[in-house]
């Protein structure tokens, strides 16, 4: 029995967003590291994106009344 079967896992087991494996509890919602990094690269070069609706952009560029 491994120490990993004695805990009982504050979250349940997800697939990992990057390849489907079952995640693991170091690199948690990950499966691994390499996962981890494959995510943190794609923020950092800008592939994920939060887009902003059109109508809050034109509401800031109005002047106060």
């Amino acid at each position: 029995m491994s120490p990993d079967d004695k805990v009982t896992p504050l979250r349940p087991k997800r697939p990992c967003p990057e390849c489907g494996k079952p995640s693991a509890r170091e690199t948690y919602p990950f499966c691994s590291t390499r996962c981890k990094d494959i995510d943190l690269n794609r923020w950092l070069k800008g592939a994920y994106v939060i887009s902003a609706r059109d109508d809050e952009d034109e509401a800031d560029n109005d002047p106060p009344k």
